[in-house]
């Protein structure tokens, strides 16, 4: 750790200090939710935050970024902050007071809290520019829930904003249940998974209930290529290094005694390595060909690849790790056992620039972290209080990132 106890302290305090005003601005932003890649209302949200703070911001071409470089007194090497900022499609029943004016979208994965808080990184450290050897590129990215934005944010350069690749990447997501209230989370390695998903279309012939014989029946067929998946995931891969995959949709025919032409399945698979990662769609196309071929049907599978695994580096972790407990103390930082299953497209910058992913717990103050409403459910609610957290340990990461040169 570059940073001394009292810089730790002066964030800290500073980072309280703008609190309501912080939360003021993610109240806005909650208001005002948008889906997937055009968001001018929260652009625009985003801008007039930005505006005081003399940044170099530019807006993206064909999406709803923002993407604002700090550069500090002196010269020096680059790191960047990232925050999403879309929102869901799910109708809010949360009862908040500044709950969504959008009909059927929500903040309900907390993206809202993500984009307030990285203003509030932006603000602590643009009052600590003349301490600063090196620029800080701030990423405000669109689409998180698809169809995703930081690929397309890498083309358009942002990685190279500050005009040398930078060094350092970090980012962190809130929890509206399982941790309290500001307890940060992270592990080295694997943090996240990679997330695919499958359509499985069985061909087979139409006809009568009363006589299957004539018919190719594709719906017990597509019923054993379910269970043949699930041996597939205990039986091709380590145990330790796992696939899950979940059948979410079935469909086929149209009554009860009509024999469908076709049955399909739609599915999402999780891995937790990238060698596991590109290793299952043959696999699985496999299985579902050899299923079909044994009762004389075909398939047509599309395997479409999703995100890939988030992966935290070693040394950015211990970085966290020692910036989170200074900070807070010793009982702010979780060492998280296991990977989350869920994924996140911040993976594409992991894949380019070291650096670490973190999870921040954010349930609101009464509620029980287990049986509080997780993220993307419609009573989903997050407590503003994480914000006093977010952006300090975000801003710590990268004053501490430059300080090491």
């Amino acid at each position: 750790m570059y940073l001394h106890p009292d810089d730790l302290s002066a964030l800290r305090s500073d980072a309280q200090a703008q609190l309501p005003e912080v939360a003021a601005l993610r109240h806005a932003l909650h208001r005002v939710p948008e889906l997937g890649l055009d968001l001018p209302r929260t652009q625009q949200l985003v801008l007039d935050a930005l505006a005081p703070l003399g940044l170099e911001v530019t807006t993206g071409e064909s999406m709803s970024s923002v993407t604002a470089v700090l550069r500090g007194d002196r010269p020096g090497p680059a790191v960047l902050l990232r925050g999403d900022m879309d929102a869901l499609p799910v109708t809010e029943d949360s009862d908040e007071p500044f709950a969504s004016e959008h009909a059927g979208v929500m903040h309900a994965c907390g993206h809202d809290l993500h984009t307030a808080g990285l203003v509030g990184a932006a603000r602590l450290l643009a009052a600590r520019r003349d301490r600063i050897a090196g620029s800080v590129v701030f990423m405000f990215q669109p689409g998180e829930e698809g169809p995703g934005g930081a690929e397309p944010m890498i083309e358009d350069g942002v990685l190279d904003a500050a005009g040398d690749r930078v060094v350092g990447a970090y980012g962190l997501h809130v929890m509206s249940a399982v941790l309290p209230t500001g307890l940060v989370a992270g592990r080295s390695g694997t943090m996240l998974a990679a997330a695919d998903s499958v359509r499985v279309t069985v061909h087979g012939k139409g006809g009568h209930g009363s006589m299957p014989q004539l018919a190719q029946d594709p719906v017990p067929v597509a019923a054993e290529i379910v269970l043949a998946l699930q041996a597939m995931v205990t039986r091709q891969f380590d145990v330790f290094d796992p696939v899950v995959v979940t059948v979410g949709r079935i469909a086929a025919g149209t009554a009860d005694n009509v024999i469908g032409s076709s049955a399909v399945l739609e599915a999402t698979v999780r891995t937790f390595s990238e060698e596991v990662h590109h290793r299952v769609p043959e696999r699985l196309r496999r299985v579902c060909e050899g299923v079909a071929a044994a009762h004389g049907l075909t398939v047509t599978v599309d395997y479409r690849p999703g995100y890939p695994v988030t992966v935290n580096r070693p040394e950015e972790t211990d970085r966290a790790r020692e910036l989170t407990t200074g900070l807070f103390g010793e009982r702010s930082w979780y060492e998280a056992p296991q990977p989350i299953a869920g994924a996140e497209d911040f993976s594409y910058v992991l894949e380019q620039v070291p650096g670490v992913y973190l999870g921040l717990g954010a349930t609101i103050a009464g509620a029980d972290p287990m049986t509080a409403a997780y993220n993307h459910s419609p009573q989903a609610r997050f407590a503003d209080e994480a914000l006093a957290v977010g952006p300090a340990v975000l801003a710590a990461l990268a004053l501490d990132r430059l300080a090491q040169g």
